[in-house]
């Protein structure tokens, strides 16, 4: 299944919710290299030592970062962000509206 990206590539559409997308302008190995330490940390937050399940939390935090997920926009055009909002409430609810249809079943 591909999950759609609105037309300026900012967000990721899932649910009917936007998440911020990667930053398209990272170098494609920086990119590969930061999904695979976030893959990497992902499992293992399912830790059930406290420690390494909050080293981990925090190495995920730190590639979304990197990727542009988080912390500041990597857009310069003083839009705001959007990530989590419901995409019927934004901008591109038009945009987005077959997309909640397809997720009614």
């Amino acid at each position: 299944m591909t999950v759609p990206k609105t037309p300026d590539g900012r967000y990721i559409v899932v649910r009917g919710r936007l998440w911020r997308a990667s930053n398209p302008n990272l170098p494609e190995d920086r990119r590969e290299e930061l999904v695979s330490q976030l893959m990497k940390a992902r499992s293992q937050v399912r830790s059930t030592d406290q420690t390494r399940k909050k080293a981990a939390r925090a190495a995920v935090d730190t590639a979304k970062r990197e990727l542009g997920e988080r912390g500041p926009v990597w857009w310069t055009d003083g839009t705001p962000d959007l990530n989590r909002k419901l995409a019927k409430n934004t901008p591109y609810a038009s945009w987005a509206a077959p997309f909640e249809r397809d997720n009614d079943d």
